[in-house]
Parts: C-alpha cells; sequence; structure tokens
C-alpha cells in the first residue's frame, strides 16, 4: 500500500486509546483522521495530543463520530458494547474496515455487528496479539487430540480496573477449546464456582478470574488428567502489543470484500 490511510481512533481518552493514538503516530502507513469521544467528555473540542499532555497535533476530539468516520478508511474502536454496536453501524455507513477490540459482547451485539459487515469490512477479536491468537490455535488442535480425560480450564489474569469477566481472551480461548472438541461452549461452559458445587461436571470447559494492581494479561489454559497437566501460556507485558495488533487489522482489512473477519484471519492462521 502506497498512500498513508486515515485512522479514527474511538474512546480516544482511554488507555487503549491514547496509546492507539502513539501507535499512529509512528507508523509509517496511517495517520490520525479523527478522535472520537461520548458528548459530554472534557475532551470534546481539545487537540488531542493536548489533552494527552503531549504537543498539540493538529486532531480535535469530537462527538460526532460519522463525520469522523467519512474522513477515513479505517475505525479502531477499544469501547463498551453499546457504543460499538452504534459505530459498526456508522462506519458500515461510510464503507470504513471497523477493528473492534470490544469485550463483553452479547450474542445480540454480535447480530447486529454481523448485520453490518455486510457493508464493511469487520475485524472482531478478543485479543489483538499475534501470541494470544497463535495461542488459540493451539489450543484448539490440543483440545481436539485429548479427550475427556483431561479437564479444561482457562485461567486469565487482569488489572484491577477490568470491569468483565471472563475476559474476551479467554472465552476466545473457551470457544477455541470448545470447537477442537466439537462442542458448544454454551453447553460446557463452567465459570464463577462459589459454595459447594459438587463435583467437576466431565468434558465441562472452566473459567477463572484474576484480577489485582496493574496485571496488563496473562492466560492459561490447562489440560488436567490424573497424573499429569499440559498448561499453554501467554503473558503480555506491555498493551501496546494490543494497539499495534489493531493497526495491523486496519491495513489487513483494506483491500478486502465486506465481512466479519478475526484475527486470525488477519494473520493467515484461519483453517476456513
Amino acid at each position: 500500500m502506497s498512500e498513508e490511510i486515515g485512522v479514527v481512533v474511538t474512546g480516544v481518552s482511554g488507555r487503549m486509546g491514547q496509546m492507539l493514538v502513539s501507535e499512529i503516530a509512528k507508523h509509517p502507513k496511517m495517520y490520525l483522521a479523527g478522535a472520537v469521544e461520548r458528548a459530554g467528555h472534557d475532551w470534546i473540542g481539545q487537540d488531542v495530543g493536548s489533552a494527552m499532555g503531549g504537543a498539540s497535533i493538529g486532531v480535535l476530539v469530537a462527538d460526532d463520530p460519522l463525520d469522523c468516520f467519512a474522513r477515513a478508511q479505517a475505525v479502531i474502536d477499544f469501547t463498551a458494547p453499546a457504543a460499538t454496536v452504534a459505530y459498526a453501524e456508522l462506519a458500515a455507513q461510510a464503507r470504513a474496515v471497523h477493528v473492534i477490540g470490544t469485550t463483553g459482547l452479547s450474542d445480540d451485539d454480535l447480530k447486529k455487528i454481523k448485520a453490518a459487515s455486510r457493508h464493511a469490512v469487520v475485524v472482531r477479536a478478543g485479543n489483538m496479539s499475534l501470541g494470544v491468537n497463535l495461542l488459540t490455535v493451539l489450543t484448539r488442535k490440543v483440545a481436539a487430540a485429548l479427550d475427556e480425560d483431561f479437564d479444561i480450564e482457562v485461567i486469565e489474569y487482569h488489572h484491577n480496573q477490568k470491569v468483565d469477566a471472563p475476559s474476551g481472551t479467554a472465552l476466545m480461548l473457551g470457544e477455541a477449546a470448545a470447537t477442537g472438541r466439537g462442542v458448544d461452549l454454551r453447553e460446557v461452559s463452567d465459570s464463577g464456582r462459589d459454595g459447594l458445587t459438587g463435583a467437576r461436571t466431565r468434558g465441562d470447559i472452566g473459567f477463572s478470574a484474576v484480577r489485582g494492581g496493574d496485571i496488563v494479561g496473562e492466560h492459561d489454559v490447562m489440560f488436567a488428567a490424573q497424573g499429569e497437566r499440559i498448561i499453554l501460556r501467554h503473558v503480555a507485558s506491555d498493551r501496546a502489543l494490543f494497539a499495534r495488533g489493531a493497526l495491523k487489522a486496519a491495513l489487513w482489512g483494506q483491500d478486502k470484500a465486506p465481512g466479519d473477519y478475526d484475527m486470525l484471519d488477519v494473520l493467515g492462521l484461519s483453517e476456513d
């Protein structure tokens, strides 16, 4: 791709939003075309560089997403489910690639995003890192190779400000394990254990969540049987890796047909 692409960052005041702005500024093939925040936010009308505590960069924070999207080729969105669903429709109207890192999306949210993807490229993933997506592939393969003598537990660790559990990445890994086993995760998921829960049900895929300090993100997939355990692990120590993955997805989507994609597609790891 010879020309730079314009990228809009939504939820720009958040940790990921600010990280994306910083990474876009260093990227040779893209520029910041817009910065969006919710109506009434303190940053509205301010230069995003100044609002972040640095030098002005000539981009004002706006609360009109469609106007920003219309001037860009990609939208990168790490916000909240309701906002992401609204942005998906607007990005589709603008025919902009919509990269979604938002977690906690409901089945109804996903249906609406799927509808938007009929008109534009949507790249959605619970985690944008190369390592986690490789872990997803490995989890699927190991789950397919082992029978139900091996209990599967997904253990995730995050900072104490994270509001959803299990994490989007944990659910992505659980889905990979379920796919490997040929089962529906909704029928075998086991999370939120407390009190006298009884013995573990054979074949269930369990989830455990740890919240503390400033943990960026750690995920273990444990396959435990009598006398042995296999543990697949990914540790993220720098939040910038998620931003860089999102930028990679935004570039990848520029010449693709409208559709609902994920990071396995971006990285060439999809088996579809």
